[in-house]
């Protein structure tokens, strides 16, 4: 399962990693243009709906990309935990809200985002692309803060603080 799946980039790659792929996104005109590109996919189903009440156990890979931070933290991680099948993994691609500890990171995040961003999108844009046309929130809660929820609701969760003010954090459920 791909959270807050978006236009449905990554859900394209998980289908060719996994026999089925359910890609949840919120926003309507998002999940739109995700189910109209992946029509033709018959092991990728996308609904148009926020994550929650999700099957126990019904999941052996639950991806957060940018999205973690668009829902409660706890009861997210909680219920992305009942979810996941024996030895099933939760990967999530965050991004936290900027503290004076992470000053380093954000003046080398600084330097590089407009040198990527040139590498990633070297014309001039009219417009932003579909897939960055979905709401944004800013990150309300800091590495720190989201490291002592995920590591009291995931137990042995690995956490890593990155550049451009995201973290990658992965979980693997008991066997």
């Amino acid at each position: 399962m791909d959270v807050g799946c978006g236009t449905g980039k990554l859900v394209v790659h998980l289908s060719r990693l996994f026999p089925e792929v359910v890609g949840v996104e919120p926003d309507p005109g998002a999940a739109a243009t995700a189910a109209a590109h992946l029509s033709s996919f018959a092991s990728v189903r996308i609904e148009q709906r926020p994550f929650g009440h999700e099957e126990p156990g019904g999941y052996d890979l639950i991806v957060f990309v940018a999205s973690l931070h668009h829902m409660p933290l706890a009861a997210t991680l909680h219920e992305a935990k009942r979810s996941m099948r024996r030895r099933g993994r939760i990967v999530i691609v965050g991004l936290a809200r900027e503290t004076p500890a992470d000053t380093p990171l954000s003046l080398v995040s600084l330097a590089f985002n407009p040198l990527v961003g040139l590498m990633r999108h070297p014309g001039r844009a009219t417009q932003p692309s579909s897939h960055m046309q979905a709401p944004t929130v800013a990150a309300t809660e800091s590495f720190e803060e989201i490291q002592r929820v995920a590591r009291r609701v995931l137990p042995g969760i690995r956490m890593r603080r990155r550049l451009f003010w995201r973290y990658t954090a992965t979980w693997t459920s008991p066997g």
